[in-house]
């Protein structure tokens, strides 16, 4: 049910913690509303999927990768579509979520056309992803990769989806009970990871062979 209450970034914060985040019905669609999942998707940091294409897609080098450098235009990318959950005030408050230094993205270019990326927000060492999106073949699967590995790198122990589409799921995403995942959540807000620990940008070799689960 849509609420009525002024949606603060402490609050989004909250939300997250307790497990909770928010949608809209459409980018015209004032309203928000809470979702907790029965089943909730996840996409284990141990169990990400690079395809035997993607893999040589991304050893090809026409993509390069950056993170938290156009934030607002990737949260931009994945709002453009015909039918999103992200209005005007989702939009700004992840923007003020960035600025506070508690939401994240990773973009992928061509030259310099962004093409595809992702974003989230970070609790501890929990991270919730809310979108991404891609005009060019394997952007967004990339991106996902390099958010893997940097996740990885920087000592985080969830990666939330909310939801399981055909395309996480090719990736390695999986649905988990809504109490299984509580107590995943739990246990990641107590760990201290840091989204800017590491501040390199790895190859795509140093990508994929740090993914067991190359196929």
């Amino acid at each position: 049910m849509p609420q009525d209450f002024t949606l603060t970034t402490e609050l989004l914060l909250s939300a997250y913690a307790s497990g909770v985040f928010p949608m809209s019905e459409s980018k015209d669609d004032p309203e928000i509303f809470w979702v907790d999942p029965q089943m909730r998707g996840v996409l284990p940091l141990d169990g990400l999927r690079i395809s035997r294409s993607l893999a040589r897609a991304m050893r090809r080098g026409h993509f390069r990768v950056s993170f938290d450098t156009a934030f607002a235009d990737v949260v931009q990318g994945c709002a453009d579509r015909d039918e999103t959950w992200i209005n005007g005030t989702i939009f700004a408050l992840y923007t003020d979520l960035f600025r506070i230094g508690f939401a994240h993205s990773v973009e992928v270019w061509q030259d310099d056309t962004l093409v595809g990326g992702a974003y989230g927000v970070s609790i501890g060492g929990a991270f919730f992803g809310e979108s991404m999106f891609s005009t060019a073949t394997d952007a967004s699967k990339t991106a996902l990769a390099y958010l893997v590995d940097r996740l990885n790198r920087c000592g985080f122990a969830l990666l939330d989806t909310q939801f399981i589409t055909p395309h996480l799921a090719s990736l390695g995403g999986i649905e988990i009970p809504r109490d299984t995942y509580h107590a995943l959540l739990d246990s990641a807000l107590q760990v201290d990871a840091d989204f800017k620990k590491m501040t390199d940008i790895p190859t795509p070799y140093d990508v994929i062979q740090r993914n067991a689960q190359t196929s």
